[in-house]
Formats: structure tokens, sequence, C-alpha cells
């Protein structure tokens, strides 16, 4: 029998500023609790503390730090998990106070994203965040990255660990980036490949664990891993999607957002999010049941202006329906749709939304096609939506009025 992996005990700590209301910084505290549970942890305490500023030293201030401090060695807890991104010197002076293993919220996320890639693109992608939020960090791991080598051939001037782990570590970036951008010439063939085959783009996004996977796996027939944890995927996924009885529609399914997105994991995985600004469609899936839906809602959007994709045509997806206590009431100002991924008549709604919305930026055609033409004939059965087909006599053609993508006009015109 294979035993579990025992959770590590930890405290969070959190600091309460002036620019935040008290509900917000009760959601994201209680964000760091989810993604603890997520990377194996368990919460034994949450400590917070309202201050005008955080410490600069410390992060909070010295009366919460004895506080912490009688907590943890009456507890036994091995690990303490802060709510913002620690630097390099709040870090060390931590580690020196307390004597145990202290993260960040950054570093939390980082761990995750190493558990869950499986892809090796995606784990590239998490090691170099890792590598980058590390290399200006080595200088808070105190004594033990910075003492001299010792030894034969070591004595003298020499150079310090600490430079040898700095020197190591950028050779490390520079390979993985060299190894990635092999990765992303292959992903700009494929897309290419996607346009000459003339195919119809459409993108999942949202806040993780908004419930993308389930919907992805339903409107597939596909197998992306669902799981009720936050990133439960991050490798993209694409599979075919039926939309129309002609033209190919794909799918993707990303990796979801979160408030405070670690800048070094946006940077590493902008050529997997690039997929969403070059979709057709995007399908904005929001937790409809969640407390917190609107401040979701607003990172996404905000995400996505910075990937360039807010111009793209978009649904709001509130899913999860069947979880709601209370009357819903959308603020979005794009299409929205409120469903159930797991209810059927509820996808079938949305699958005519994505059709009605895919149809609008589609462009008109009127073609006369003489009996001849057979080539151009089926590529218009196949590649276009056909309103009208007649045939007349006195011109042996057929006349056929259609719409279909800018793109597929474009190349019928030239044909």
């Amino acid at each position: 029998m294979i035993e579990k992996e025992e959770k590590e005990r930890a405290v969070l700590v959190g600091c309460e500023l002036p620019q935040m209301n008290s509900t917000q910084f009760e959601e994201s505290m209680k964000e760091l609790e989810a993604l603890t549970e997520t990377a194996n942890g368990s919460v034994v305490h949450v400590f917070t503390q309202k201050r005008e500023r955080v410490h600069p030293a410390f992060y909070i201030g010295k009366g919460k730090l004895k506080e912490i401090q009688a907590f943890i060695e009456m507890e036994d807890i091995h690990l303490i998990i802060f709510n913002d991104e620690l630097s390099s010197g709040q870090l060390r002076n931590l580690t020196d106070f307390f004597g145990i293993k202290i993260i960040d919220r950054t570093q939390l996320i980082l761990d995750i994203f190493a558990a869950r890639a499986r892809s090796k693109e995606g784990k590239l992608q998490v090691e170099l965040a890792q590598l980058k939020y590390t290399l200006p960090r080595l200088v808070g791991k105190g004594i033990v990255l910075s003492r001299l080598g010792g030894g034969i051939g070591t004595r003298g001037p020499g150079e310090t660990q600490l430079e040898t782990d700095r020197r190591h570590i950028r050779r490390r970036i520079q390979a993985i980036e060299q190894q990635l951008q092999k990765v992303a010439q292959h992903r700009s063939r494929y897309k290419e490949r996607r346009k000459k085959n003339d195919v119809i783009q459409v993108a999942l996004v949202g806040y993780t664990n908004a419930g993308k996977s389930t919907l992805f796996n339903r409107l597939t027939k596909g197998d992306s891993y669902e799981e009720d944890k936050l990133f439960a995927t991050l490798d993209p996924l694409t599979r075919k999607m039926e939309v129309f009885q002609v033209l190919d529609v794909l799918l993707t399914d990303t990796v979801g957002f979160i408030q405070d997105l670690p800048t070094a994991l946006v940077a590493a995985f902008r050529s997997t999010l690039e997929e969403v600004a070059e979709a057709d469609l995007i399908l904005h899936v929001t937790d409809a049941s969640h407390d917190n839906y609107l401040d979701h809602e607003r990172t996404v959007n905000h995400l996505l202006t910075e990937l360039g994709a807010d111009r793209i045509p978009r649904i709001v997806v509130y899913n999860k329906k069947d979880l709601l206590k209370d009357n819903f009431f959308a603020t979005s100002e794009e299409d929205f749709i409120l469903i159930s991924a797991y209810n059927e008549n509820d996808l079938a709604k949305l699958v005519s939304m994505i059709r009605e919305k895919l149809k609008e930026q589609m462009v008109p055609y009127t073609l006369r096609v003489s009996s001849s033409e057979g080539k151009l004939l089926s590529t218009l059965e196949s590649k276009t939506l056909m309103a009208e087909k007649s045939w007349t006599e006195a011109e042996q053609a057929f006349f056929i009025k259609g719409i279909a993508p800018k793109n597929i006009v474009n190349s019928i015109m030239k044909e």
C-alpha cells in the first residue's frame, strides 16, 4: 500500500494595507489557504496585521513576529507562507529570525506550477520562472550559499559559492530560453498550418478553478485534467469542437489566471498564452457561484489586455449555475450566458451562441460558378456556409450566396 505524502503544517501571514478593503483582503487570504492546500500543505493558523505599509525589513511588525514565534514553537510548525512577494532582504531577515522555512505567495504558486506541469514545454516554462525568481534572491538564502569553497584548488581569492550559484543559474536560464525558442518556432509553424487549413480558433480563458477543463471536456469530448483545485490545468490542450456541419473549429483550454499572478510566470507562459491572442473568439469562463466572481472577472480582463487580446470577440460564460444559492445578476458588458457545464441543454445553448458569434465575424459572398468549376464548387461546399444555391439553365452555372471567414472568401476570390 502506497503511503500518502505527509502534509506540511503551515501558518499563513498577511498584511492588510489601506489600499485594500477588508473583503478583498479576506478573499486574498482564503485564496492563499486554497493554494496551500493545493500544494499539499495543512494550514494550522492564519496571522494578519493591519498596517499603513509593510515593514521594510520584516514585512510585519516586531510584536506580531514574537506572537508568531511563540505559536510555531508551541505547535511544531516548519513552514511560514507570506501573502505577498517578499524582497531578498525580508526573506533573509525572516529566515534568520524564525529559523524555519519561509516562502511567499509567488514561491507557493511556482511550486504548484512545478508539480502540475506535464509537457516538456510546461516544465521548462516553470523552471525558467523559478530560476528568474531565485536569481536576485540568492543573497536572501543565508550563509549557506555565500560560503567560500574549501579544499585543494579553492584557496586564495577564488569565487564565492554565491557567485558560482549565480553563474550556474544564468547558464541554465540561457539554455532553457534557447529550448523554448525552438518550441515557439514549432508552435509558430503549427499556427501557420492551422491558418492555411482555414481552421477557426476558440480559446477558453478564466480564473483558476472556474470550470474551464470541465467545459472543455463537455464541448470536445476531450480528456483535459479535471479537479476541484487551483491550477488543475497548466498545459494547453486543443481539440476539435462540433459547431458547424462544415468548417473546422478548434477549442483550446488554457492555464487559469489568478490575482497577483507572478510576473515571472506571466513572462514564462507568454508563448502559451499567446494562443489566446490568436483566437477568433474567446470564451471567458467565470465561476458564478463564487462570492468574489466580479474581482475574478476583472483580473482576467486585465490579463487579456496585457496579452493584447482585449479586442477579440468574447462570450462571458457564467458557469456553475447548479451551485448558485441566490439569484444571479450578470454585470458583463459582453455577450454572456449562465450555464452548468453538466447540463446538456445549457451546452447546446452555448454552442448555438458560439455559432452565431462566429457568424457575425464572417463576410458575405455572391458567386456564379460554372459547371466546369468543380474544384471551386467543392471548396464552397466544404469551407463556407451556403445560404442559397440555384442552377440556371440559361447560363449553365450555379448562383451561390453564403458567408465564410474573411480569409477564406479572400482566398476564393483570388481563384
